[in-house]
């Protein structure tokens, strides 16, 4: 069960990094980008490509990033200058996406199991330091039989992500952050100050499907291969991880949005394993937990947030009755 949980945790930070980008588009930006489920794939078909041909492992991550930008800057473009519906340039730059993603990989799955990758290379340096046999101790010591063969992956993926966190909130404070949040609010305010919201638009998109293939290039690296259907259902897991986060922790500040959505990524991570583990599901039924799980973290809260109200409007008709009767 420990195990599970951990690699769970360890995927879940991984994925945090899509959710960082999905939250800027549909929360940010307010725009229902599905170019996620190809961008992803591109993020990691470009690192795999790059990786078997020899480049370094940080530079495939990299090019997978420009990928991603690029991506999610024809999405604005066509959506901006085509002036095509915001969901049908999504769909459209998703399924264009396919083609392209099959073409730089040449094939639907890339293993890389034999293959340096960042996550080997931090292993063989991290093993060095000596952590992993104390912390192995510590929990070996609480009755923990079964424990992970290294910790390095999870401690330097906590400082990435929480990393780009910092960036992304630090962007968002700037001149130009707060002219994005403004055009999600409210574009024909933000065009009145003379603003140019089609550029916004186009930058804020590359910067989202950026951290989307960024993702998907550290997890086709964490996983050993990269498919071509490896990205399916992308944005339904960024949507439950951005909803999940901010039912649980809330939305007050920048900083706390995103790390809820961070938090949020790894609850869906967690749930869904232990959801797995239940003797009448089986991996088929993931798309219906994830399922579940958004209409859950959508309603409950407003189920709360109702009974509150319900409950504050009784104590206020009380004290009005009492006051009348003293009246009396």
């Amino acid at each position: 069960m420990f195990i599970s949980i951990f690699n769970a945790f360890e995927s879940g930070v991984i994925y945090a990094i899509m959710a960082l980008g999905v939250y800027l588009s549909f929360r940010v930006l307010d725009f229902p980008d599905l170019t996620v489920d190809g961008s992803f794939v591109t993020g990691a078909a470009v690192a795999a490509i790059a990786i078997t041909n020899d480049f370094s492992t940080v530079l495939a991550t990299l090019l997978a990033l420009i990928a991603g930008f690029l991506a999610g800057c024809l999405t604005g473009l066509l959506n901006t200058k085509g002036n095509i519906n915001p969901l049908l340039s999504g769909i459209l730059m998703m399924t264009a996406l396919y083609s392209i993603n099959l073409r730089v990989m040449g094939q639907s799955n890339i293993p890389l199991l034999n293959q340096p990758t960042i996550f080997t290379k931090l292993t063989d340096s991290w093993s060095t330091l000596g952590i992993d046999q104390s912390l192995n101790q510590l929990f070996g010591f609480f009755g923990l039989e079964r424990v992970p063969s290294t910790w390095g992956i999870l401690v330097v993926m906590l400082i990435l992500t929480f990393a780009i966190k910092l960036l992304l909130d630090y962007f968002l404070k700037t001149e130009t952050g707060l002219a994005l949040r403004a055009t999600g609010d409210n574009e024909k305010m933000i065009r009145s100050f003379s603003a140019n919201t089609d550029h916004l638009k186009i930058v804020g998109l590359g910067l989202s499907n950026g951290l989307v293939a960024v993702s998907g290039a550290l997890y086709a690296q964490y996983a050993g291969f990269a498919d071509l259907n490896m990205g399916i259902g992308m944005i339904v897991i960024g949507l439950a991880s951005v909803i999940i986060g901010e039912s649980v922790v809330g939305t007050k500040t920048i900083m706390r949005t995103t790390m809820a959505v961070i938090l949020g990524a790894i609850i869906y991570r967690i749930v869904m394993t232990l959801a797995l583990r239940s003797p009448f599901l089986d991996t088929g039924d993931m798309k219906l937990i994830t399922s579940v799980l958004v209409i859950v973290a959508l309603i409950v809260p407003k189920l709360i947030a109702n009974h509150k109200e319900v409950k504050r409007k009784r104590q206020k008709r009380l004290v009005l009755e009492q006051r009348t009767k003293g009246e009396v």
